[in-house]
């Protein structure tokens, strides 16, 4: 059984291009530390994963590839998934529609209404940086303001990318991206950014990304 959990493993990190598999590596950052990450090849990753999710990395690497939207993948490799969504909602005894559990995060909303889109859409590396070219100077506002970062760790990324605005930007975003996790979507980025004073072209833009 543990055999062919790496094969599925090394197969599947193998199905993805080269942009795909790094972004599954800074997605997995939350639940590895990217020291081993960021350096592992696909095979090194697969050790990792069994190392430290044993008899579960598949189910883990699931959760990932839905985020990338490569649910064919999935299905491909017959993959568990944390979840099953049921074709039909079934029916009680009574004949009543059964009441949807609540996610505790997701505030209220009327029985029966999911509190997000099935599939939403995760913001990608390319996304983050054409927003981050159209952010321009007020991009610290922006953080401070909108997505809720500290100005010390702005100040850190100025530091750490001297001379180079359109990567303060990304990598501000980046670090959003990073604390919002699952929650990273270009809904949710959209929604953040629509009191702020930016081109309003950045909504435009994470508009049509939400119509792809």
């Amino acid at each position: 059984m543990a055999r062919d959990e790496r094969v599925t493993l090394l197969e599947v990190h193998q199905a993805l291009p080269e942009e795909q598999f790094q972004s599954l590596k800074f997605l997995l950052e939350g639940q590895v530390p990217a020291g081993l990450l960021l350096p592992a090849s696909r095979p090194e990753l697969c050790r990792i994963l069994l190392q430290r999710f044993p008899g579960n990395s598949l189910r883990v690497i699931a959760g990932i590839l839905r985020q990338l939207g490569r649910l064919d993948l999935i299905q491909r490799f017959q993959l568990p998934l944390e979840e099953q969504i049921p074709e039909e909602t079934p029916r009680e005894a009574n004949g009543d529609t059964p009441k949807v559990r609540e996610d505790p995060t997701s505030g209220h909303r009327p029985e029966g209404i999911p509190a997000v889109p099935m599939n939403p859409r995760r913001l990608t590396e390319k996304d983050l940086m054409q927003v981050a070219q159209r952010l321009g100077k007020e991009w610290q506002e922006v953080g401070i303001l909108h997505l809720g970062l500290e100005r010390s760790r702005l100040e850190q990324i100025q530091e750490e990318n001297p001379g180079n605005p359109v990567m303060w930007s990304f990598e501000m975003l980046r670090e959003w991206r990073r604390r919002e996790r699952h929650q990273a979507t270009v809904s949710q980025l959209r929604s953040c950014l629509e009191h702020a004073r930016l081109d309003p072209g950045i909504l435009d833009f994470l508009q049509s990304l939400q119509g792809n």
